[in-house]
């Protein structure tokens, strides 16, 4: 018992010890994380535009086309264009042997010529008591079916010649040298890429939001980079489709550099609205915690954490309804290791890319 009590004695002084060492320990340690400053770097909180988009993708398709072909039928003897070769209205395609169609030609003309004769004959007559007025009006219903044949036996002559009818790009060859062409049969595909026709389809409660006229922007992704192509609405079809509920939107692309290929699947960035003169900051800054929007303003060396409302949003931009004002201090990196009333310390971007 004695030797329990002395025990007893000699345990409560070292848990008091203990105790006092491991408070401290915690208050040298929250001491040290008071110290502690957590680099940042800031930007201050600005006026500007921003812009309502809304992405989708699209079919780029070519306004002016035209599927070449044949009016006769022979071989194809010239041919004067290659796929790629950029062609003008009215330029030779290629030529197709047309003999047959010359030798009508000529038959057509000679009988022609021989009805006139006749005809001119019988006018110079001083004695018309002579001549029959049906015989006369005969050869001249004659004369009039031997211009028609001859004029048709004509343009089966410049038919032989193929020609583009619309200024464009030869986007496909279908004919080789020496080989018979058909009647009707397709030749060539010319296509005019110059504005291409950018072809969407937009859910129904969209509609209310597009006009003639409105901005677009078509993205293009490049090797390292994206490119935005200015694009704005031509055509808004005024039905919905009652299947998809979607409407068709025609959007009209400039394209003279021949960047962009018909055919293509591009998306789009269709611009609603714009807000003027509104509080922006880098959309980076923000933070999202428990499905709410914060940013963190410093007040001299103190990170505030402050709830925000957004509004519109462009690339990097975004719209603050309330919570900040303009002119304020806020983190733009860094903010990802801060609480409320945290100590901070500003840095240039060099600094702190070097910390990172």
């Amino acid at each position: 018992m004695d030797r329990f009590n002395s025990m007893k004695k000699l345990a409560i002084p070292l848990l008091c010890i203990a105790a006092l060492s491991g408070c401290n320990g915690e208050a040298e340690q929250a001491k040290e994380e008071e110290k502690f400053a957590i680099p940042v770097e800031t930007a201050l909180v600005e006026t500007g535009n921003v812009s309502s988009f809304y992405s989708t993708t699209a079919t780029l398709e070519a306004p002016e086309e035209s599927h070449v072909m044949s009016r006769i039928a022979g071989i194809v003897e010239q041919i004067n264009v290659e796929e790629g070769d950029r062609v003008t209205k009215g330029q030779v395609l290629a030529v197709i042997d047309a003999k047959r169609q010359r030798y009508d030609f000529n038959r057509s003309e000679a009988e022609v010529q021989i009805i006139e004769q006749e005809l001119n004959r019988l006018n110079k007559m001083s004695n018309k008591e002579f001549i029959s007025q049906d015989a006369m009006a005969k050869l001249e219903f004659n004369l009039q079916a031997a211009k028609a044949q001859r004029d048709l036996a004509e343009l089966q002559v410049k038919e032989s010649q193929i020609t583009s009818p619309i200024d464009g790009v030869i986007a496909a060859r279908h004919i080789k040298l020496g080989n018979m062409a058909k009647e009707f049969q397709e030749l060539f595909y010319v296509v005019n890429q110059d504005q291409l026709h950018g072809i969407l389809h937009l859910p129904e409660q969209q509609l209310a939001s597009l006009r003639i006229g409105q901005h677009a922007s078509i993205i293009q992704q490049q090797s390292n980079h994206t490119k935005a192509i200015d694009a704005k609405v031509l055509r808004i079809s005024p039905i919905v489709d009652a299947q998809s509920g979607t409407f068709k939107v025609t959007l009209a692309v400039p394209n003279q550099d021949a960047v962009l290929k018909a055919g293509m699947f591009t998306r789009v960035e269709l611009k609603y609205d714009t807000h003027q003169d509104v509080l922006t900051v880098p959309y980076n800054a923000l933070i999202n915690q428990d499905n709410t929007q914060a940013l963190y303003v410093i007040k001299d060396i103190i990170a505030e954490r402050r709830e925000v409302s957004l509004g519109y949003r462009e690339n990097n931009t975004v719209e603050i309804l309330s919570g900040v004002s303009a002119g304020e201090q806020i983190v733009i990196r860094g903010q990802q290791n801060l609480k409320d009333q945290s100590l901070v310390e500003i840095i240039t971007p060099l600094s702190f890319a070097a910390i990172r």
